[in-house]
């Protein structure tokens, strides 16, 4: 499997991810890779080619209906970025070494780190579903 740095290193392809949940936020259950063609301006064969190679990385999924295939985000394998990125980010939170994260002991710090994480994804699975309602 390709280095999940390497797959979205592509323009192309972050840019269909980005078209695919945009898509999801708005309730689509798929997207046709005609639909992609059309909205990024590229040709069916280079849609396919980079389908093929987010597919490979677990990043879509695809549904076939008859002769379509309606391709959808999978984002789980970005956690992996986010893992990466998570400490180059300056939020304001207490950096290692400064007076309030050296005063946790390594358990509690660990524990903090993952409430964090997981309310900053509870956050934005709320922040989707809001984007989801009629009217908004």
């Amino acid at each position: 499997m390709a280095d999940i740095f390497d797959v979205i290193a592509d323009r192309t392809r972050r840019d269909i991810l980005r078209l695919l949940l945009d898509r999801s936020s708005a309730g689509d259950r798929g997207t046709s890779v005609s639909h992609i063609v059309t909205e990024l301006g590229a040709s069916q064969p280079t849609v396919s080619k980079h389908l093929k190679v987010l597919r490979d990385a677990h990043l879509v999924s695809v549904r076939e209906e008859g002769q379509h295939r309606y391709y959808s985000l999978s984002a789980g394998p970005l956690d992996e970025v986010d893992d990466w990125l998570v400490p180059f980010l300056d939020d304001g939170a207490a950096e290692p070494g400064d007076g309030a994260a050296a005063a946790l002991p390594d358990g509690a710090a660990h524990a903090a780190e993952v409430v964090g994480r997981a309310a900053a994804s509870a956050k934005h699975a709320l922040e989707n579903a809001l984007r989801r309602l009629p009217g908004r």
